[in-house]
């Protein structure tokens, strides 16, 4: 695209600007039996009381999207449910296939302001159609993809569908907030991009047509999707208050190079829309001082976050205990964070390195790098160096209440179906982390309960895998719940006995959660079994159709392509079960098959991954790898069981292959503690023989070298 200062004219008419950002966390609130304290799931805007007896309805307008996100303006559930996104394919018939998207569950009542992530990202604009639908199982879980269109349809009138269709513009969106700002960076909310590109800082001069001279900085290049908190250092800093205009760019010359200003509007013009260039404004403060902005948490005694920081210079934030209100200026410092660059910061984490083990009040406060080490030394030098930033005579702080329970972090993520990764859970004493699903927040305490970790030390432990007791094959809205050892046994007996043992922390009369969206793009399952030519797949799930296909070993030596032994028919959007794969080289000996879904995504319904190379129809993935699962398989007439096949080499869950370069080293029952262990330490979960595979061609499709993991 090419733009020219004269398409900038307009801007000198608009100057309230609008702000155009769709991607918000939104938060549904429900109390069980235990109470939660934490994020409920992320699906709703504005949320009016129940309202039962309204007719289900759908207000959906025309708006710009980055690609990623759609929001529809406004939904009625008689009975609670879902409001689903559906691509222009459902006019073709396209029930399942159409499925581009849906919120999480939503209670009975009409809604505001709904954010629906999609799951695959749009290219081209589109006409999107919203669906109200049930929640006919009432799982709170949106199964009608999975089931094959048999729960969860749609509301319906008048003999139809409940929905309003929507043209959406795929190009950029920003949002940006009032800052302080030492002049030499902005940091901008949010900004999601349809294509790559950048986000570049302009002055209130873009008004008065600027076009070029108004740019103030640039972000570096930014990857097609949503990025938060994006810091954009100013090659003109700003020297008094001013009125900054974030602005998304494209990439039009494809050299992840800003040349807006260079080749003057021609190249990497910015994103627009039916109104023009998309933009946001806010109003940066010039200050030399600092601020601190600590809200009261429940924490493991680990760990804490401070919600905001602002170091004109630089500098640190240290976190000091209540001692220092009787003068312990030192012995108060409970811990520090890492360097911190010039301007604002957004939750910025701080290790304790002297944990607390009671409630108390910590105080957060702003440390200057006086000596320019980017080290903390003003316990180290007492007081000689790196000292705190002052304002009216004494130190800049924020206090809050911390309570010494748990915290918990669960990140939106993609998975496979058989397991779920916490990202951060920090323990005041050692327990577990168990994952619900959204059934929690109907009160099904117990049965709401889909996985477990093995025992966690007390501490702070990053990147915790759980393994699910039952493959999930659609998109759900998962809970993960810090729960205690209260009987010391260092198993997990709470649904074993009632909720009598190891109950999950609390803080603020409630158990202390965090919730996240699962995506699962595909999910796929196969027994051991004898083949006389085919082999059967127990159950695939595919969210867009495809194909499932079967490997044999040498797909652990790289063999992308000649290892593939046979592919299903085309197979549509849902669950099809007890596929049987008729092989174009059956199995003359024992060997291993392993099941990858692959999508289709020329449309054409035939097979191309192996005559294209890996150009078209690849795999479904997850955590960047492809979707597996194996199983061994017996030549007809060859060895029995008891010769060549271990019922213990039984993989009937689906898998992934991930960025390794051989066997996942994953410890499902481990995460990271302050002493930077991590679940990368070899284990075998159940003494069982793994074996890794390494896939160098998929870097056709991207992919890179991503291996297999198998769970034994």
């Amino acid at each position: 695209m090419t733009v020219r200062e004269t398409d900038f004219k307009y801007l000198s008419d608009r100057r309230s600007m609008r702000q155009r950002i769709t991607a918000a966390l939104m938060i549904v609130v429900v109390t069980t039996s235990v109470g939660l304290v934490g994020a409920a799931p992320a699906a709703a805007g504005d949320t009016a009381a129940a309202t039962s007896n309204h007719a289900a309805s759908v207000t959906f307008a025309d708006q710009t999207s980055g690609g990623t996100t759609v929001t529809v303006d406004e939904v009625t559930l008689p009975d609670g449910g879902f409001v689903t996104i559906h691509d222009s394919s459902l006019a073709d018939g396209e029930t399942l296939g159409s499925v581009a998207g849906t919120s999480a569950y939503l209670e009975a009542g009409t809604h505001e302001n709904v954010t629906v992530t999609l799951a695959d990202s749009l290219n081209d604009d589109e006409r999107l159609t919203a669906m109200a639908h049930r929640d006919t199982d009432g799982d709170r879980a949106y199964t009608f993809v999975s089931s094959n269109g048999e729960a969860d349809g749609p509301y319906t009138a008048d003999g139809g569908a409940v929905a309003a269709s929507a043209n959406v513009t795929v190009s950029a969106a920003v949002s940006i907030s009032d800052q302080p700002t030492d002049g030499g960076s902005i940091v901008v909310d949010s900004v999601e991009l349809s294509e790559g590109g950048f986000v570049t800082i302009h002055d209130a001069s873009l008004l008065d047509g600027e076009t070029f001279a108004s740019v103030r900085g640039t972000s570096e290049y930014l990857e097609a999707g949503h990025h938060e908190n994006v810091r954009v250092h100013l090659d003109d800093e700003l020297s008094e208050n001013a009125t900054v205009i974030p602005m998304p760019h494209t990439d039009s010359n494809d050299n992840e190079m800003y040349d807006f200003v260079a080749e003057e509007g021609g190249a990497d013009g910015p994103y627009v829309d039916d109104d023009g260039a998309i933009v946001d404004t806010a109003t940066a403060t010039v200050q030399a001082e600092a601020s601190a902005t600590f809200d009261a948490q429940a924490s493991g005694g680990n760990h804490v976050t401070v919600e905001r920081v602002f170091v004109p210079e630089g500098g640190f934030v240290a976190m000091h205990d209540s001692s220092i209100n009787d003068g312990e200026t030192f012995d108060s410092v409970r811990g520090t964070s890492e360097y911190l660059s010039p301007g604002l910061h957004h939750d910025v984490t701080v290790a304790l390195d002297d944990p607390l083990t009671e409630d108390d009040t910590l105080v957060a406060m702003p440390h200057t790098d006086s000596n320019g080490n980017e080290t903390y030394d003003f316990v180290a030098e007492e007081g000689g160096a790196d000292g705190p930033y002052t304002a009216d005579g004494g130190a800049v702080v924020d206090v809050g209440m911390v309570t010494v329970s748990a915290s918990v972090s669960l990140a939106d993520q993609t998975s496979d179906g058989t397991s779920v990764v916490v990202e951060d859970v920090d323990l005041s004493e050692g327990g577990f982390v168990t994952i619900h699903d959204s059934s929690l927040f109907a009160g099904e305490t117990l049965g709401s309960v889909i996985g477990t970790s093995a025992y966690l030390e007390a501490g702070h432990h990053a990147n915790v895998t759980v393994t699910l007791d039952e493959p999930i094959s659609e998109t759900r809205s998962l809970v993960a719940m810090p729960h205690t050892d209260s009987n010391s046994n260092e198993m997990y007996d709470f649904v074993e006995n009632e909720g009598g043992a190891d109950g999950p922390f609390t803080a603020d009369g409630g158990a202390v959660v965090d919730a996240g969206t699962v995506s699962v793009p595909a999910a796929v399952s196969i027994s051991d079994q004898e083949s006389d030519g085919s082999i059967v797949v127990d159950s695939v799930t595919l969210s867009n159709g495809g194909f499932v296909t079967i490997h044999d070993a040498t797909v652990l030596d790289g063999a992308v392509f000649d290892s593939v032994r046979g592919t299903s028919e085309y197979l549509g959007p849902g669950t099809h079960e007890n596929v049987e794969i008729s092989l174009d080289s059956p199995y003359e000996e024992d060997g291993v098959a392993v099941a990858m879904p692959h999508m289709d995504t020329d449309g054409d319904e035939t097979y191309d991954f192996v005559a294209d190379e890996g150009a078209s129809d690849g795999p479904y993935t997850a955590n960047g790898g492809a979707i597996v699962a194996d199983a061994s398989v017996m030549a007809s007439g060859g060895l029995d069981e008891s010769d060549g096949m271990n019922e213990s080499d039984d993989m009937d869950d689906s898998d992934d292959m991930d960025g390794s370069d051989g066997m996942d080293d994953t410890d499902e029952s481990s995460g990271m503690d302050d002493a930077d262990s991590s679940d990368d330490e070899s284990a075998e979960s159940d003494g069982s023989p793994g074996f890794g595979v390494a896939i160098a061609a998929l870097s056709l499709l991207g992919a890179g070298l991503i291996a297999l993991r198998s769970r034994r």
